[in-house]
């Protein structure tokens, strides 16, 4: 096979694509992982369909923000750990690890650079008891922490910033992640939810006893 070929993977439609081109190899490994762009270009269109829909439950007007549109309802249904003054912490939908939040401003802010003074205080306050809160449940062994800011970056809701928190433990990409592009997540997304919002509390209590 040459190096402009790569072998046949299975398609959105149950087909296959073979990716093609002309360059010359620059010694860099790739990890091909075409499912993830599936994932970006589906997302805009599944999450469109979930606010049409919850907007006609709640009687409410989709924003086509899901980070607008999440904070309108209950925390249960929208995953909320935990809302503050200018920010609230979100479960992702779709995890790299178990426990991955976001930390959010309510205002739609595209540019790091466009929160106010308190938005950065906060959105650090918060990311700060993320951390904490997630060390108190699961024990992870580190932590990958910041943010995906303008189009080459890779992020998939670009014009809402927010804070990927991702526990990590040592060889929690294994076989399955690597070979299979799945990841394997112990717990419904609503436990991690409830677990996480209760040693939330527990971490705010201990800050104002200490304070």
């Amino acid at each position: 096979m040459s190096d402009s070929e790569q072998p046949g993977q299975p398609g959105p439609a149950g087909g296959s694509w073979v990716d093609t081109g002309y360059g010359r190899p620059d010694g860099i490994e790739r990890l091909w992982a075409p499912y993830r762009k599936a994932y970006i270009a589906a997302a805009p269109e599944e999450r469109e369909g979930e606010e049409a829909d919850g907007a006609k439950d709640s009687g409410e007007e989709s924003s086509g923000d899901p980070f607008l549109d999440a904070p309108r309802h209950d925390d249960e249904d929208s995953l909320i750990v935990a809302r503050g003054r200018t920010v609230y912490c979100l479960l992702n939908l779709y995890p790299y690890n178990a426990g991955h939040v976001m930390v959010i401003p309510y205002r739609q802010v595209t540019e790091l650079e466009e929160l106010t003074a308190e938005e950065r205080v906060e959105l650090m306050d918060f990311t700060v008891t993320a951390i904490r809160a997630l060390k108190l449940i699961d024990e992870p062994e580190g932590f990958n922490v910041g943010f995906n800011l303008g189009s080459g970056s890779g992020g998939s809701v670009r014009s809402h910033l927010h804070q990927h928190v991702v526990p990590r433990w040592s060889g929690d990409a294994n076989f399955m992640t690597v070979l299979g592009g799945t990841k394997v997540l112990p717990e419904l997304l609503k436990e991690t939810r409830r677990r996480l919002a209760s040693a939330w509390r527990e971490v705010e209590a201990g800050e104002r006893r200490r304070a």
